[in-house]
């Protein structure tokens, strides 16, 4: 009977006890996300100073798990904000418009 190492496979390749790049554990998003449901827990039952500081670390953890995602938020963010003010101007117009057209109903009014 022939012992073969236990590091070896049937078909000769060798194992790898770390696995594959998609077999990999991820611890960060594993932490961030204990950290998120314990700060949940610790807000629940009153400790509000330990519930905001697990949850604020779980944040960040989150944050540098998904280091490409807020990367392209951060990149779109001025497109974002030359939309919202463009679209408060339009409000700010539309309101002035209208206090023109009242002060203006009110001096016909008025007399």
């Amino acid at each position: 009977m022939v012992a073969s190492p236990l590091l070896e496979q049937a078909n000769g390749a060798e194992f790898d006890a770390a696995g594959t790049e998609d077999e990999k554990l991820n611890w960060v998003g594993y932490s961030a996300g204990a950290s998120l449901i314990a700060g949940g827990l610790f807000l629940l039952t009153g400790n509000r100073r330990a519930g905001i500081v697990a949850a604020s670390a779980g944040t960040a953890l989150a944050l540098l798990d998904q280091k490409e995602t807020l990367s392209s938020w951060w990149l779109a963010l001025p497109v974002y904000l030359d939309e919202v003010q463009h679209a408060l101007n339009q409000v700010q117009n539309g309101v002035n418009d209208l206090a023109a057209k009242r002060q203006a109903l009110h001096r016909i009014l008025g007399r």
